[in-house]
């Protein structure tokens, strides 16, 4: 009966070991844009908007499931055609002392409530813990810029997302209704 569970879930799922993909569910295929027998053994990293994106996402969630072990996010992903796409990510580690080692996690695509805008990878980042909550000065410290710095690439998200204010541009990234 479990196998049937995981097998049709309205939401995408798959057991990912050390960030492979071990095995994933009919909607996850659908979502990333092939047959779930293509996805087995494949590096999540295929998936990412960047290698950047892999490895910061990456040392983030780790630092959490250490804690915690559960991570979530939404994050820019991309399908196998290449398309990037908005998605919301959730993991569960089956292995508490090595967090990556086992792990179940669901994939929510966002695309019809939240468009993708050409972003920088640096805008991407800052664009990330703007949602978070955090402020310009908390973001520099986490990416090593000014505040000030922040400041411009907050300011650039203002105008692609044609927000007038930052908790309109926070509501356009979140996909909430305005």
């Amino acid at each position: 009966m479990s196998d049937l569970g995981f097998e049709y879930a309205p939401i995408g799922l798959c057991v990912l070991e050390n960030r492979i993909i071990r095995g994933c569910n009919r909607h996850f295929a659908e979502i990333f844009g092939a047959p779930a027998a293509d996805f087995t053994d494949v590096p999540l990293a295929d998936f990412y908007a960047s290698a950047e994106d892999y490895e910061a996402i990456g040392a983030r969630g780790l630092a959490a499931m250490r804690e915690t072990g559960r991570y979530g996010d939404e994050r820019i992903m991309k399908r196998r055609s290449g398309e990037l796409f908005w998605c919301r990510v959730r993991g569960q580690s089956l292995t508490p002392d090595d967090p990556f080692r086992r792990g179940i996690w669901s994939f929510s695509d966002l695309s019809d409530e939240r468009p993708i805008v050409a972003l920088t990878q640096r805008e991407r980042e800052v664009a990330i813990l703007t949602c978070r909550g955090m402020t310009s000065k908390e973001i520099g410290l986490e990416l090593s810029l000014s505040y000030r710095t922040v400041e411009v690439y907050r300011a650039r998200l203002l105008e692609k997302f044609q927000a007038r204010k930052l908790a309109e541009l926070v509501a356009k990234l979140s996909g909430m209704p305005l």
